[in-house]
């Protein structure tokens, strides 16, 4: 009796171990995402570094009025799902926005509540190698350099 016990318990450890693993390989990496909020579209890149259960790494938002680049805090990665939390700073404000995610596929699906001010809920898609395009704008467009020299 005791070793059928011992090997169902050895059994779920594995199989939650194996688990774990794989959401740890799944979840690193860059995403995106963009949702309309109280201030207007938002659209974010996620770079998400994961050792054991911790998560860590950048979350880089572009918004109307300003952009903001900050390190993820507070990351684990469980069987369930993820949670981080971004601090950012707003004009002369502290805010804490903390993320729960699920993992399906390619797709993680947050909810994301910041402070006591607001909830929303978005969709960040895993940024593949051949999809990564540069965040720079696109360089202007020069006239015509072909025209005839002036006349002095």
């Amino acid at each position: 009796m005791k070793k059928i016990v011992k090997t169902i318990a050895l059994t779920a450890l594995a199989l939650a171990f194996a688990g774990t693993v794989s959401a740890q390989d799944a979840v690193a990496g860059k995403w995106k995402g963009e949702f309309d909020s109280q201030i207007g579209l938002q659209k974010y890149t996620f770079d998400f570094k994961v050792q054991g259960t911790n998560l860590t790494g950048q979350a880089f938002g572009i918004r109307e009025n300003g952009t903001n680049d900050v390190a993820i805090t507070e990351g684990t990665v469980t069987t369930n799902g993820i949670f981080f939390v971004e601090p950012l700073k707003f004009d002369d404000n502290e805010l804490r926005i903390e993320y729960t995610g699920k993992l399906n596929g390619d797709e993680i699906k947050f909810h994301r509540k910041v402070g006591d001010v607001a909830e929303e809920d978005l969709v960040a898609k895993r940024v593949k190698a051949g999809d990564v395009k540069s965040e720079a704008p696109e360089p202007e467009t020069k006239a015509d350099t072909n025209s005839p020299p002036a006349k002095p």
